[in-house]
């Protein structure tokens, strides 16, 4: 199994959930875990993640935040199972609430800055509905104080698209407790490529 971490918005490879997964599944021999770093333009983030799916077999993808959500676009484009931590919906829509347009470029990284072009990337590779969703698990948590958890739970069960959804009702953005869900998490990406 080769499992590639999609990290959110101003997080890197070296994420705690990304060394979490990396930790976890370092006595497994069979699992290779890739943990690209996504900090640049949308476009150019599925264009690299699609390359490594096609460049490898029996790929799975877990993906946090704005890592959910290209997860979900990858997951459409190549019928590849995923795990969406908290993920972001629209979030052509929240960088337009969280900075004014006056702050953009939004500066991200040294070598990347998010731009109005951008936002216009991501909502146009949005998917409508969720595809092959019996190969999705959701994990939300309704404390998440960055998303509405609300959203994805619509999106994601919606009538014949129906992904796998655990909202708990407690929580944070993070998911804290990401750790205790990862032996659920390669349970469901195994049963996934059976």
């Amino acid at each position: 199994m080769n499992i590639i971490y999609l990290h959110g918005f101003q997080s890197s490879p070296f994420s705690i959930k990304g060394q979490l997964i990396r930790q976890y599944f370092e006595r497994h021999e069979h699992v290779q875990v890739h943990l690209p770093d996504l900090n640049m333009p949308p476009d150019q983030v599925i264009t690299l993640i699609s390359t490594l799916i096609e460049s490898m077999s029996n790929v799975v993808l877990i993906g946090s935040s704005l890592g959910g959500f290209y997860a979900t676009q990858l997951a459409a484009k190549h019928g590849v199972a995923a795990v969406l931590i908290n993920p972001a919906m629209q979030p052509w829509k929240l960088f337009r609430n969280l900075f004014s347009t006056a702050q953009f470029p939004h500066p991200v990284t040294a070598n990347w800055s998010l731009d109005e072009a951008q936002l216009d990337q991501l909502e146009d590779m949005a998917v409508p509905f969720v595809q092959d969703a019996d190969k999705i698990l959701v994990l939300l948590q309704q404390g998440d104080e960055v998303l509405d958890y609300r959203e994805a739970e619509r999106y994601y069960n919606c009538d014949g698209h129906q992904a796998f959804l655990i909202t708990e009702t407690y929580g944070n953005h993070a998911m804290d407790d990401f750790a205790d869900k990862i032996p659920l998490v390669y349970q469901f990406l195994a049963d996934s490529l059976k």
